[in-house]
């Protein structure tokens, strides 16, 4: 036994030492190049918009949905809304507050999540941010009236989730990220959902969206179907399938953080009933491009999370030179409609140069339209915003959503997105 351990232990140690470090250095970026998004797969060359939506858009798309984030099987059996609860005095007469329930059903099997929905008194026409919340709605808010989640919850010591679920002592205590009083000021609404209850965020595929759609026997997406962050993003759809007939919703803005923002992206890019889309702080696999490998990189995201992306997407970890497409690529698709990229300077897991520059890049599809993005002599300054079409910032401090980043959002949609 004692030379099988040796070898054993010589096997693991030999695969902890193949693992690469996550790289800070710019001086350690690989030399790569950048999939022009105006060169077709073909080698033909993209002159103007009609172009790009005839011949290039698709391509691309197609390759993210089938390599990167996955296919949706089918189409829902059917889905429904029910405004479960109303109250038109809420937040201290400042906002109407709704919770739909929304129901979806394939295959005789059914999910259910709820939608808060805050709306400002006054305003009947209202734009609305849609965002997803990592823990639960009544954690964005002290509003002691906001249904409390009952699917898994990850634990969290700061939010006091225990036992995977999600209690009254963790109401209001995420509210330092949803800048709600001042969305509701300036004439904005907020719809969010917990993300868990589309799909719980960890690598079981038995108890969320995907399972609704399986073949008889089947455990888990095939290898070219729909990883998290797609049946996030298709969540997404189906809350604005309800917000887009609420009368007093003028248009959606999708926005989110951390892997929430990939989800975004992707929405945004599926669903063109979106006005705007805003990524905060999405690094790998979201806005950073993934060709220069620094920080958190295509294998680190793959063996952490295996469950995000499509099982296809796993023969690019460690090999991004051999991805035909980057993440600007993704960020062209939402062209020519109004898109927020943000990062933070202490963020260097989600790469803020790497977001940076995707977003540079992206602008050239931007541009077909007549679009002001994010131009390649636009220089990458904290706590400077460029505002346009597309606008980006770098702000002081880590990987977090902030009132600075809803101050700069908020500008931004009164002039493009609203």
């Amino acid at each position: 036994m004692r030379p099988l351990l040796i070898l054993l232990f010589a096997l693991t140690t030999s695969a902890l030492k193949a693992q690469p470090q996550a790289n800070y250095d710019e001086t350690k970026v690989p030399k790569f190049s950048v999939p022009d998004p105006l060169t077709t797969f073909g080698g033909e060359t993209i002159t103007d918009s009609l172009q790009w939506e005839e011949k290039r858009k698709l391509e691309i798309y197609q390759f993210f949905e089938k390599q990167i984030y996955g296919k949706v099987p089918a189409l829902l059996d059917e889905y429904s809304f029910k405004v479960i609860e109303q109250d038109n005095n809420a937040l201290d007469g400042k906002a109407q507050r709704k919770q739909i329930a929304v129901g979806l059903k394939k295959n005789d099997r059914s999910l259910n999540f709820n939608i808060l929905l805050y709306l400002p008194i006054g305003n009947e026409n209202a734009p609305v941010f849609l965002g997803y919340n990592f823990h639960g709605n009544h954690t964005v808010t002290d509003d002691p009236n906001v249904i409390i989640t009952d699917v898994w919850n990850e634990n969290s010591k700061d939010l006091q989730i225990t036992d995977n679920k999600a209690t009254e002592t963790s109401r209001g205590l995420r509210t330092n990220r949803w800048a709600i009083d001042k969305m509701l000021d300036n004439g904005y609404g907020l719809a969010t959902v917990y993300y868990g209850e589309i799909d719980p965020d960890k690598n079981d595929f038995s108890d969320g969206l995907h399972s609704l759609f399986y073949d008889e026997g089947q455990t888990k997406p095939k290898t070219n179907e729909w990883g998290s962050i797609a049946a996030w993003a298709f969540g997404l759809s189906r809350a604005m399938d309800y917000l887009e007939n609420d009368t007093n919703i003028s248009n959606v803005i999708v926005f989110g953080h951390s892997r929430l923002g990939k989800a975004a992206l992707w929405a945004g890019a599926t669903d063109p009933r979106f006005a705007g889309v805003i990524s905060n702080n999405s690094g790998c696999g979201g806005a950073a491009l993934s060709k220069r490998k620094y920080g958190e990189t295509i294998g680190d995201i793959n063996n952490s999370f295996p469950h995000w992306f499509s099982e296809s997407f796993k023969k690019y970890s460690n090999r991004e030179e051999t991805l035909p497409v980057d993440q600007h690529q993704l960020l062209a698709l939402i062209a020519p409609r109004p898109l927020y990229v943000a990062s933070a300077i202490e963020d260097e897991w989600a790469d803020p140069l790497g977001e940076f520059i995707s977003a540079q890049y992206a602008s050239k599809v931007y541009e077909l339209y007549g679009k002001k993005g994010i131009t390649l002599t636009d220089t990458h300054e904290v706590d400077h915003p460029i505002l346009g079409t597309m606008a980006y910032h770098m702000r002081s401090g880590k990987h977090d959503v902030l009132e600075y980043d809803w101050d700069q959002y908020i500008t931004w949609a009164e002039t493009f997105a609203k």
